[in-house]
């Protein structure tokens, strides 16, 4: 099913939409031990901002995955001309395309949100070695809002639930997950970098209505600033 806010991003070819961007990743996956033989999958990974830099930094092997097929083609192109040999599956979070226990570490940047959360979950931990790790910056919500409030929200999102902080950790540790930290202050982004980090791959003769979409996004995460938060979630087998 089309869901109108992702396509609108890929249409804009947003690179780093997630909270904190790529300044939040490089952040996050600096607190790690990644080295060249680690195999990482970034999990709904977009035009592929991110791999490409985890390609980059670490030398190790990348697979980036994402459902929808345009952001693939920028992903690609982005690779090629960068010449990184990154791996470029299409396929679902819910049905990983993997056999088992396949992976050191699982980078999903505001993806989980947008699926069937258990499912993409259980998948996750499936495709995890023993000792991987799922790196999850996901949306939660901070405090209660009207019923009506709600349904607004995911609506335009196009997400089944929003959930809070707890909620999350009792779905990742029914999904196999025995160790969960979660991070919570790392929003002392700094908005100059984050201005300077704008990544954009632009579709030609893009339909005025995504603009509209665009500016609704901007409009409602500003209405909702206190609502809508996000957290690091780090979870090990």
């Amino acid at each position: 099913m089309s869901n109108k806010y992702l396509d609108c991003l890929a249409l804009f070819g947003v690179g780093g939409a997630h909270p904190g961007g790529l300044q939040l990743t490089k952040k996050i996956l600096s607190q790690e031990e990644i080295n060249e033989t680690m195999s990482i999958l970034d999990a709904g990974s977009g035009t592929g901002q991110t791999s490409a830099y985890i390609a980059e930094e670490y030398k190790c092997h990348v697979t980036s995955l994402d459902y929808n097929k345009l952001m693939l083609d920028k992903a690609r192109k982005r690779f090629s001309s960068l010449q990184l040999p990154i791996t470029v599956k299409h396929g679902s979070t819910e049905n990983l395309p993997f056999d088992k226990e396949l992976f050191d570490f699982i980078l999903s940047e505001s993806v989980t949100t947008f699926t069937d959360v258990p499912l993409s979950l259980q998948e996750s931990n499936r495709v995890l070695k023993t000792d991987g790790v799922l790196l999850a910056i996901e949306m939660v919500q901070e405090k209660p809002i009207t019923k009506k409030e709600l349904t607004s929200l995911l609506t335009f999102y196009g997400i089944p639930q929003l959930l809070t902080e707890s909620e999350w950790c009792n779905l990742l540790k029914k999904s196999g997950f025995k160790h969960v930290q979660v991070e919570k202050d790392m929003q002392q982004i700094d908005e100059i970098d984050l201005e300077l980090g704008a990544d954009f791959t632009l579709s030609e003769d893009i339909d005025g209505n995504y603009f509209e979409v665009l500016e609704k996004h901007q409009h409602l995460t500003e209405i909702y600033k206190d609502v809508l938060g996000f957290r690091v979630f780090r979870c090990c087998k």
